[in-house]
């Protein structure tokens, strides 16, 4: 049974991938649940005969695979990120089960937001810094002695979920209010990966002109607001009046800076 068309706004990005033929079991994976948005970050080799291979004839998937070096690049033009972690990590992020990460995806995707499912390394996982630009994490439950799962079949349990759940909602979903008028003030949707990480990027240079750090652990101090921002997760109208308020920020300590040299 084909998708509803909301199924476009889905896509699963692979972070630093070991195992060319995980790729490929990954792009069978979506591919059977109806999905064909592949993103790979800084794949440690692909193109490879064996992707192709495990890829059973998935070969569209990889065929169109995005391919980008950074997380940066792969979450661009999505607005709301999963990360998928085996074990608690650092991070103090909200943490989901996979039916109630499908469900979160599902209602961003029917409110216009295009929305990632971020799969990290075979070994490490999904690093610290990675899962904060994540707006919540996704632990599928298994049991304690045993709680490895194979890129691949995470890959599919996640796909599972947001297709049974597309499924089952298409009947009785209602359009959205945005969705029957036909158009959306691209304004009023929460900003996008790049956006966002264009203003953290303001955020932590406006904070070392301000001297604000002080002896204190920038990376600290950045990580919590990383969490407070996306959780807020700001328009690109309030986007823009954020980036207002941090230049003048920095003219002021730049006018200081001369006042006193």
């Amino acid at each position: 049974m084909a998708l509803p068309p909301l199924h476009d706004r889905f896509r699963f990005v692979l972070v630093r991938t070991s195992h060319s033929g995980n790729i490929g079991s990954a792009a069978r994976a979506i591919r059977t649940m109806g999905f064909d948005r592949l993103t790979l970050v800084a794949p440690h080799r692909f193109p490879d005969p064996e992707a192709t291979a495990l890829a059973a004839g998935a070969d569209d998937v990889l065929g169109q695979a995005a391919v980008v070096d950074d997380m940066v690049a792969g979450l661009a033009g999505t607005t709301f990120a999963l990360g998928l972690s085996a074990r608690r990590r650092g991070v103090n992020l909200p943490e989901l089960d996979p039916r109630e990460g499908a469900a979160q995806a599902i209602a961003a995707a029917r409110r216009g937001e295009n929305v990632a499912l971020v799969f990290g390394n075979e070994r490490t996982g999904l690093e610290n810094d990675e899962l904060s630009r994540c707006h919540a994490m996704v632990r599928i439950p298994s049991v304690d002695d045993f709680s490895s799962l194979n890129l691949s079949q995470a890959v599919q349990v996640v796909a599972y979920e947001i297709r049974t759940a597309l499924l089952a909602d298409e009947a009785a979903a209602a359009p959205a209010p945005a969705e029957a008028e036909g158009e959306v003030d691209p304004d009023e949707v929460p900003a996008d990966a790049e956006q966002v990480e264009r203003f953290f990027t303001h955020l932590g240079e406006t904070l070392d002109d301000i001297e604000f750090h002080k002896g204190r652990s920038p990376v600290t101090i950045m990580l919590k607001l990383r969490k407070l921002f996306l959780r807020a997760r700001p328009e690109l109208r309030e986007l823009r009046i954020l980036h207002g308020i941090l230049a003048d920020a920095q003219r002021m300590a730049e006018l200081a800076r001369k006042r006193r040299d």
